[in-house]
C-alpha cells in the first residue's frame, strides 16, 4: 500500500478540535526544558509532542518507563538561516540533505490542534528560507502502543520544488538500529541485485559498530567512538527497529517500487556519532507545484521485556512475534 500522497493544499482547512474520549488523555507537561508540551497517554504508552518548537515528538515510552527517544536539548548547528537545535526526539526534514536548506530552524512555536480521538496536529509557520511548511499529525491508539505519525510538506512557493519527506528519529543512546536484509535467494535464480546499500564518503564498513549479516544490517551507538558513520538502504520490507536493553522500538512505512527515492534509492538511513544515533525513513522524491502537499506515514510500536540476544538467530526469534506473519 502506498501511503505517500500528493494533494492540493487548502488554506484554513484545519479540522475543528473535537472532544477526546477517555481512552486517550491529553494534558500539558514540560519536556526537554520546554514548558508547553502536550502528553498523549492511554495507560499503556505515552507520547509527548512539543508546541514551543517543532513540529517534534519529544518522548515515546511505556507508561512510567524511560524515553526510547534521544534527548539532546543543548545541541546546536549554526547555519545561514539561523541556529538549528537538535532538541532530541522525532522531527521532519526535506531531502536531499543540504545546508542550510535542510537545517532551517524550527525553534518557534507551532499551532496545536486536537483533530480527533487521540489525534493532534502540529503546524509550523512557512519556513522563511525555503517556502516549505511542515505539519506533523500524531495519533495514539486508544489501547496498546500503536502511534501513527503523518508527516506533511506543503510548497508555499510560486514555483515547483522537488523534495522528499524525511522523518528522523533520534534514539536513546546505547542501542542498535536493525534493518532487514532482503530474503535470501539462490545465485542461479537471482542474477540481478535486489536492493541498494548506500555509503557516504565517511562510511567505514570495517567499523565494529556495524554488523552485516544474511538477515540484518545493524549499526550500534558507542560513546567511545566519535567518528560518524552512516548508511542508506532501499528497504522493501517496510520496517526497521531499534533495540535498547530489553526494549524494542519498531517503525513501519510504505515502499513504492515504482518511485524514485533520494540518495541512490534510500528509504531508510542510519547515522551515529558517539552516543548519538538516528533511525530515519524517507518518502519518494516528489515534484510539488505551488500549493501542493506530500505526505509520508510511519507507524510505531514499542515492546518491553524483550531479550534480543547477541546473534542474528536470537534477534530473529525475538522479532518474529513482534512483527507478525510475513515479516
Amino acid at each position: 500500500m502506498n501511503r505517500t500522497l500528493v494533494h492540493a493544499l487548502a488554506v484554513s482547512t484545519l479540522l475543528a478540535p473535537s472532544v477526546v474520549r477517555a481512552q486517550v488523555k491529553i494534558e500539558k507537561v514540560a519536556c526537554l526544558g520546554l514548558p508547553n508540551c502536550q502528553r498523549l497517554g492511554n495507560g499503556t504508552v505515552e507520547v509527548v509532542v512539543t508546541t514551543d518548537v517543532g513540529p517534534r515528538v519529544a518522548r515515546y515510552a511505556l507508561a512510567g518507563g524511560e524515553n526510547v527517544l534521544g534527548e539532546v536539548p543543548d545541541g546546536v548547528t549554526r547555519t545561514a538561516l539561523g541556529d538549528w537545535k537538535a532538541w532530541g526526539g522525532h522531527r521532519l526534514w526535506h531531502a536531499p540533505e543540504g545546508n542550510p536548506r535542510s537545517y532551517a530552524p524550527d525553534n518557534a512555536p507551532v499551532r496545536f490542534d486536537v483533530t480527533g480521538e487521540g489525534t493532534v496536529r502540529l503546524t509550523q509557520p512557512v519556513e522563511a528560507g525555503t517556502g516549505i511548511q511542515k505539519t506533523m499529525t500524531v495519533k495514539l491508539d486508544p489501547t496498546g502502543t500503536g502511534v501513527t505519525v503523518t508527516h506533511a510538506l506543503a510548497n508555499g512557493n510560486l514555483w515547483d520544488v522537488e523534495l522528499a519527506p524525511w522523518a528522523l528519529t533520534i534514539m536513546r543512546g546505547g542501542g542498535a538500529v536493525i534493518v532487514p536484509q532482503e530474503p535470501y535467494g539462490a545465485h542461479a535464480e537471482n542474477l540481478l541485485p535486489v536492493r541498494p546499500l548506500v555509503l557516504w564518503a565517511y562510511t567505514d564498513l570495517s567499523d565494529p559498530r556495524f554488523a552485516i549479516g544474511p538477515k540484518y544490517v545493524r549499526l550500534r551507538s558507542d560513546p567511545a567512538r566519535t567518528t560518524p558513520q552512516k548508511v542508506g538502504i532501499g528497504d522493501k520490507q517496510g520496517w526497521a527497529a531499534y533495540t535498547h536493553g530489553r526494549t524494542v522500538f519498531v517503525k513501519r512505512f510504505a515502499h513504492d517500487p515504482r518511485a524514485t527515492y533520494p540518495d541512490y534509492g534510500s528509504n531508510v538511513e542510519v547515522f551515529t556519532n558517539g552516543s548519538f544515533i538516528e533511525l530515519e525513513t524517507l518518502g519518494p522524491l516528489t515534484r510539488l507545484g505551488p500549493g501542493e502537499v506530500v505526505e509520508h506515514v510511519e507507524e510505531w510500536r514499542l515492546f518491553g521485556g524483550v531479550d534480543v540476544g547477541e546473534t542474528e538467530a536470537s534477534l530473529e526469534a525475538a522479532l518474529a512475534p513482534l512483527l507478525g506473519p510475513g515479516r
